[in-house]
């Protein structure tokens, strides 16, 4: 298995002057997942190097086993600090890509055309695409092969209007998820907030919220032994 993890480069939380970037449970939990598993992972951005971490992700209420085991993981803090030009990857070289969230993908990857098209050539060649929480953003814009909207007449999720509100950033945000993903005809669903919850249609694996990334990821690494 060698998968390709693509993060968001984009620390700013609009106009608020506050930080934002990739939310840590959801690069965590998904890399062990797949390290554990024996996959071989690469790690992309936008601009290469440091990506941006959501200093909200990093608060005590938001500690998991994965993001303890990641704050002691001084190999992969440094993987992650030299992280490829997204520009610089193709997708003929990975068997699936995985998406990690936080709000920072709704501002850079949503419209990012190496992305799209990295997106594109996954789709096209049949292989895995995953998005967990805010990631989904990451295929507004992407078409099928009938140049569609991916989405259209596909199974599913993202972090929901409700989850947005109860984070105060509904206001902040660029768009909605759950309004846009319906807007490009996805079959969107969802369970109670911060439950989690894996869509799967086809070779699209959509998660839910933070909660949601070690299952989607789970999901991927059966859907690769299948």
């Amino acid at each position: 298995m060698n998968i390709l993890m693509v993060l968001t480069s984009h620390s700013e939380l609009g106009s608020t002057g506050k930080k934002t970037g990739f939310w840590i449970e959801e690069f965590a939990a998904p890399y062990y997942v797949f390290a554990d598993a024996g996959a071989e992972i690469t790690i992309a951005s936008p601009k290469g190097g440091q990506p941006p971490v959501d200093p909200s992700s990093d608060t005590p209420d938001n500690q998991t086993p994965a993001t303890i085991r990641f704050k002691a993981d001084e190999k992969l803090q440094s993987i992650l600090s030299e992280t490829a030009l997204l520009s610089t990857v193709s997708a003929d070289d990975f068997d699936a890509v995985f998406y990690p969230g936080g709000h920072g993908p709704m501002w850079d990857l949503t419209s990012d055309l190496d992305s799209i098209s990295l997106i594109e050539r996954f789709w096209s060649s049949k292989k895995p695409v995953v998005a967990v929480c805010h990631a989904p953003a990451v295929l507004l814009n992407v078409q099928d092969e009938a140049d569609e909207p991916l989405v259209k007449g596909k199974k599913v999720t993202g972090f929901t209007n409700s989850e947005e509100e109860a984070v105060e950033l509904t206001e902040i945000v660029p768009f909605l998820l759950e309004n846009e993903l319906n807007a490009k005809g996805g079959l969107y669903s969802k369970k109670e907030d911060w439950a989690s919850y894996v869509v799967i249609d086809g070779m699209l694996i959509t998660g839910q919220n933070p909660a949601s990334s070690e299952e989607a990821a789970k999901e991927l690494v059966k859907m690769l032994k299948g």
